[in-house]
Parts: C-alpha cells; structure tokens; sequence
C-alpha cells in the first residue's frame, strides 16, 4: 500500500464530514449576521453621538435597535433553513420529483 506524504493528506475530510460542516457553517453565519448588525449599529449611534455631541445615548438607542434588528434577521435566517429541510424531506419522500 502506498502511503501519502504529509502534502498530499487531506486536511479535512469534507465528504466524510458533510453534516457537521454544514452545521458548522449554519451557526457561525448567524453568529456573524448578529454581531455584524450589533457593530455596524454601534458605530452608527458612535458616529451619531460624535457629531450631535453627546456621550451615549446614541450608541445605546442603536445598540439596542441593532439587537432588534439582528435578532429579526437571525430569526428568519432560521426559518428559512428549515423550510429548506423541510423541502428536501418531501422531496426525498417523493422520489425526488
């Protein structure tokens, strides 16, 4: 049997591992949807606070607001996840047509 060098072995194997990549990927886009809405928020009420000369208040409306925001998005990112699965499912169960 032939043995592989070190440059040829597989980092990860991606075929044998498809699940928990994609689980992987599923939360750390929604991790990152949240956190972006939160900063891109932050630096808007920061931006805010700067020009109208105040020292919070704006960032704290914003911040609380980009929460919102960002727990909206993650919701209907959820949702959309499973109504794919859901697809797939009777679409299996159907023959795939």
């Amino acid at each position: 049997m032939k043995q592989r060098s070190r440059s040829q072995k597989k980092f990860f194997n991606y075929k044998k591992n498809s699940a928990w990549t994609e689980n992987l990927t599923i939360v750390m886009q929604l991790g990152l949807t949240m956190a972006g809405c939160i900063l891109f928020c932050f630096f808007v009420g920061w931006y805010i606070d700067k020009w109208v000369g105040t020292k919070g208040i704006f960032v704290t409306i914003f911040i609380i607001l980009g929460i919102i925001g960002g727990g909206n998005v993650v919701y209907r990112q959820i949702f959309e996840i499973m109504e794919d699965k859901e697809e797939e499912k009777r679409d299996l169960g159907n023959g795939g047509s």
